[in-house]
């Protein structure tokens, strides 16, 4: 609890001093340095920190360290690694658990631009929310695949998933990316009817930009 306060506080050298000092360091406390390192931008720190306790034979990441881990992997496009990880996932069957751990791992893949294997994964996962389905949406419309996000778009919706600001502000961008006036009069009408330009400017600010 001591390291991750520290953490949180962003005194990362304080953590660490407190984490050396501990006479036995379980999962939890391998979490909390390695979390608090991917909070503050640090990510190479928490990829050698994870290495060195995958060196420790008695103690396995479970399915945060591994969400910890792709962050890191993605923020740096470390996609070897994060590979690396993805079987580990896989072999431990981590992905039927945990809709967390799915997504972030779409993400990652989506920040590595590797798209195709992102929808791979995004296929395969027992159960999708809004944020998964934002996640490759955002994949495809960063990436200058427009139709393909207002596509992934319908599906959602089809598949009964409300979206949310987040899924707004990615769509917008993808209408605006393929010239899509129509699809993106539409959603204006829904972001409209449901309130939610007065709680959100960088909504708005795609709308205008759209």
């Amino acid at each position: 609890t001591l390291v991750d306060m520290y953490a949180k506080f962003s005194l990362l050298t304080k953590a660490k001093q407190v984490f050396d000092e501990l006479p036995e360091r379980n999962v939890v406390s391998w979490n909390s340095l390695i979390s608090g390192y991917v909070q503050n931008g640090l990510n190479h720190e928490a990829l050698s920190y994870f290495e060195k306790m995958q060196d420790n034979k008695a103690i396995n990441p479970n399915a945060i360290t591994y969400v910890c881990m792709l962050k890191a992997c993605g923020s740096i496009e470390c996609l070897h690694i994060g590979e690396q990880i993805h079987d580990e996932i896989r072999k431990n069957g981590l992905l039927e658990k945990n809709s967390v751990l799915g997504t972030t791992l779409v993400n990652m893949y989506v920040k590595c631009d590797m798209l195709e294997r992102a929808q791979d994964v995004f296929d395969s996962l027992c159960k999708r929310d809004v944020v998964s389905w934002s996640a490759l949406i955002a994949g495809y419309a960063q990436h200058g695949h427009g139709e393909k996000a207002l596509n992934c778009f319908s599906l959602m919706q089809e598949d009964g998933v409300s979206p949310d600001v987040v899924t707004f502000i990615v769509i917008l961008k993808a209408c605006g990316s393929v010239g899509d006036f129509g699809k993106g009069k539409q959603i204006h009408d829904e972001i409209t009817a449901r309130g939610l330009l007065k709680q959100n400017i960088v909504l708005g600010n795609a709308l205008i930009d759209m």
